[in-house]
């Protein structure tokens, strides 16, 4: 494994558009997020530029003056990669690149590239793949030279096809042997769900850096690889957890993002399911992020379009030992929030415990508050079994201090 201070970060510019759908204070917030993303690929942001427009120019995407200033920055300073924060068309693509003489990424782009770095086993390496050829299909342009030729020479080229069409071809042969691929190991991911047997499956969802793969050691007592950078884990991970004397299978899932590419979303169809098919979800948040009632309405939109908005869910507020609440806002009249002012019990009267579903705050680093985190589990497992066997709810007591 490449140590980090071996690592040699590429200087990067960051474009944002400030819109009516999208005011300073969001634009500024997504930024900071691609900061964070362009950090995890290996890049240096040493400038961002934001433009105000009611609509993006269908050639550039940022007006002209816009970009010719990106460009003088550029050239001045030998930047190697700018980043747009919204995905661009391959003809907008295509012409910013001519134009700045530079790589060219949008946010689909640059997600797509952490998760072929992330990728570690066969599955989750074939899952990227097909999101990557899918997403460059229509940004294919002319003297393509890179494309590992899979067929080629005599007889293998129609008549007049140019090479363009060849690699267009190639790629579209690709997709199709992927999905193949990924519709096998689909068949065997459901085979081994269904070998689980009848134990209650609790998920870990969450946006990505929230804590879940940290969360996941603790309770489960395993080694998941667990880091301060946006999706360190892609592959879904299940262990087998008892508490108390209540045995269930936990899963660790891919974090969710806004923005999350539909070619991601796709291919990660047999990720995702692992949280269509558990009974209970456990929704991870951050909650010393600035901005974490964001991602929880991020998370649960992505929950409703795969259909799992309605599961059993338990909300835990994670990093509370990180936690700085806002300066007292005198319209809160539930909390009066100081700098000094945030233990478990304040935070468990507050407004972030009312406004969500049951919820429990803990530091799964510290772990802090984790006698309550461990009763309110027990409680919604209890809850699920008991209705599953019947017969059986005597051998597991209502409260986990029986144990």
């Amino acid at each position: 494994m490449i140590e980090q201070k071996s690592l040699v970060y590429e200087k990067t510019v960051l474009v944002g558009v400030i819109t009516p759908e999208q005011n300073e204070y969001k634009s500024k917030e997504y930024l900071d997020e691609l900061e964070f993303l362009s950090f995890t690929a290996g890049g240096e942001v040493i400038k961002r530029f934001t433009q105000k427009i009611n609509l993006p120019n269908p050639k550039t995407f940022i007006g002209s003056g816009k970009l010719s200033e990106v460009e003088f920055f550029v050239d001045e300073q030998e930047v190697s990669t700018v980043i747009f924060d919204d995905e661009l068309s391959p003809t907008q693509q295509n012409n910013i690149e001519k134009l700045l003489r530079c790589k060219i990424l949008d946010r689909t782009g640059l997600i797509l590239d952490i998760f072929a770095q992330r990728a570690k086993t066969s599955y989750a390496r074939t899952q990227v793949e097909l999101a990557q050829y899918q997403y460059l299909l229509p940004r294919l342009k002319g003297l393509w030279t890179h494309l590992e030729r899979q067929r080629g020479g005599i007889g293998m080229r129609g008549p007049g096809e140019t090479e363009i069409e060849t690699d267009r071809r190639i790629v579209r042969d690709k997709i199709s042997l992927l999905k193949k691929k990924l519709m096998l190991i689909d068949k065997q991911m459901a085979t081994q769900r269904g070998n689980r047997g009848e134990l209650v499956r609790v998920a870990l969802v969450g946006y990505t850096n929230v804590g879940k793969s940290t969360l996941m050691n603790v309770i489960s007592k395993s080694d998941v690889f667990a880091e301060n950078k946006l999706f360190a884990t892609l592959d879904t991970t299940v262990r087998k957890v008892v508490i108390g004397n209540l045995p269930f299978l936990l899963s660790d899932t891919v974090g969710f993002i806004r923005k999350l590419p539909t070619q991601l979303v796709e291919s990660f169809k047999s990720t995702l399911d692992e949280v269509k098919e558990a009974d209970l979800l456990l929704h991870i948040v951050d909650i010393s992020h600035p901005n974490f009632e964001d991602h929880i309405e991020s998370v649960n939109q992505i929950l409703y379009d795969i259909k799992s908005i309605d599961k059993p869910k338990l909300m835990i507020f994670n990093k509370i030992d990180a936690y700085k609440p806002e300066p007292w806002d005198p319209n809160d009249l539930i909390i009066k929030k100081t700098k000094s002012n945030y233990t478990i019990e304040e935070l468990e009267a507050s407004w972030i415990s009312q406004s969500n579903d049951k919820s429990v705050f803990i530091s799964a680093l510290q772990k802090d508050n984790f006698k309550k985190f461990k009763e309110e589990i027990y409680k919604a497992i209890r809850e699920i079994h008991v209705t599953r066997f019947p017969y059986n709810h005597f051998l597991y007591p209502e409260g986990l201090d029986k144990y």
